[in-house]
């Protein structure tokens, strides 16, 4: 594969491997459509078993959450281990779990099922942004904004795919497991691929980080504790959208299932075609200005949402998509440079805090939906993005370290 790699040099003498890029995106792509097809199946699943939107959001709860606590232990793990075979072997895991919720009949099985399918997303997210991150020479931004493209795209299509393939029935699901297959296969060649570079990744990362100026330790910590909780104001109000659009559609404006799932489709795209924004954004001109524009930004938006007309109704969600898509990227890519030399931990802690957040926001907001309504979950979650006030706390990384090398 890295024969036929395309490449581009940049400052530092490294090279963008976009071959490689490219694969570990249509694999995210591939991974996040067949993690979309729960979600995509509540409605058919909450007939068919009689279920509860409590339970609902236990099952996107059960699955977000296991891979949110397993994420950091396996980015703490391969830190400290190569391990360029585990993203073959953690898709195995979710092979196993698209099967068996195709043939769920009961709730334990589904939480089953959900839990094998965040035990594949766990392994799958970490590892995988270490290999974007050294495929990037250099252009961090880029790199983890082309892998995230690549999982919203997918998320996006899952959506509708289920509105094609499982809308007659949750044993249609089953097709997403030849997804998973093609995944395998592809993971096994950027295996190969990781294990030839990483000997020469390791040595120029340290080489790198000779008389890097590091922050000071309350400043990372202060650091941190705001990039979780604009995290938690993301992925908290990503959950309504994700978890309970359909239904917010189908209530309000009395849509059919197919129709909303289209809805869900047309909100996913906006992700993904905002994410490609963020990183290269935050290359240029700085994480902090990205994150600014991200969280705050989209306020007035969500304010508005749930006020609206159908047709402003789907405006005003494809903007809330495209501006608070770029957040993530630039967050994970803030956090690896607060903490250089700790891709796998910080990649795994970020990504397993956002699932987590979107696991519980899930389950909280079906809660809170089944004691008032759908609608009133939409005027509750229209003002998290108020915390993107906090952005003001996070230092200007780039301008501290070139003031420290003056010195």
């Amino acid at each position: 594969m890295n024969g036929i790699a395309e490449r581009t040099q940049n400052e530092l003498g490294t090279e963008t491997v976009f071959t490689i890029l490219a694969t570990v995106s249509f694999c995210h792509l591939l991974n996040d459509l067949v993690q979309s097809v729960l979600p995509a199946l509540f409605p058919i699943l909450k007939s068919s078993l009689n279920l509860s939107f409590g339970r609902v959001g236990l099952i996107a709860l059960t699955a977000q959450v296991t891979a949110s606590l397993l994420q950091p232990l396996v980015g703490f793990y391969t830190d400290r281990r190569s391990t360029p075979y585990s993203l073959p072997f953690g898709m195995c895991f979710s092979l196993v779990g698209v099967l068996l919720l195709a043939l769920a009949t009961t709730f334990a099985t589904l939480l089953i099922a959900a839990a094998l399918m965040g035990v594949g997303s766990a392994v799958f997210h970490p590892e995988s942004s270490r290999v974007a991150r050294m495929a990037s020479g250099g252009q961090h931004g880029l790199a983890q904004s082309l892998f995230q493209v690549g999982g919203n795209a997918g998320s996006a299509l899952g959506p509708l795919l289920a509105a094609l393939i499982v809308v007659g029935g949750q044993r249609g699901s089953a097709w997403f497991s030849l997804a998973v297959l093609l995944m395998i296969i592809l993971l096994v060649r950027v295996g190969s691929w990781y294990q030839e570079h990483a000997p020469h990744h390791e040595r120029a990362r340290h080489e790198a980080l000779l008389g890097r100026p590091a922050l000071p330790s309350r400043t990372v910590a202060t650091s941190v504790a705001v990039l979780l909780a604009l995290i938690f104001s993301k992925y908290f109000y990503l959950a309504s959208l994700v978890s309970y659009y359909t239904f917010f559609l189908i209530s309000k404006f009395h849509l059919s299932v197919r129709s909303a799932q289209i809805h869900l489709f047309i909100f996913l795209a906006a992700v993904a075609a905002g994410t490609i924004v963020g990183g290269p954004v935050g290359d240029r001109f700085g994480r902090k200005v990205v994150i600014w524009c991200s969280i705050l930004g989209v306020l007035p938006f969500t304010l508005l949402l749930p006020y609206a007309s159908l047709f402003w109704t789907v405006i005003l969600s494809v903007l809330i998509g495209l501006i608070l898509s770029s957040a993530f990227s630039a967050i994970l890519v803030y956090a690896q440079e607060l903490m250089p030399g700790k891709v796998g931990m910080v990649s795994g802690f970020f990504f397993g805090f956002a699932f987590g957040m979107g696991g519980i926001g899930a389950a909280f907001l079906g809660k809170l939906a089944d004691l008032t309504s759908i609608g009133f979950v939409y005027k509750v979650c229209s003002f998290l993005p108020v915390i993107g006030l906090l952005t003001g706390f996070l230092p200007n990384i780039e301008g501290w370290r070139a003031v420290r090398r003056d010195e």
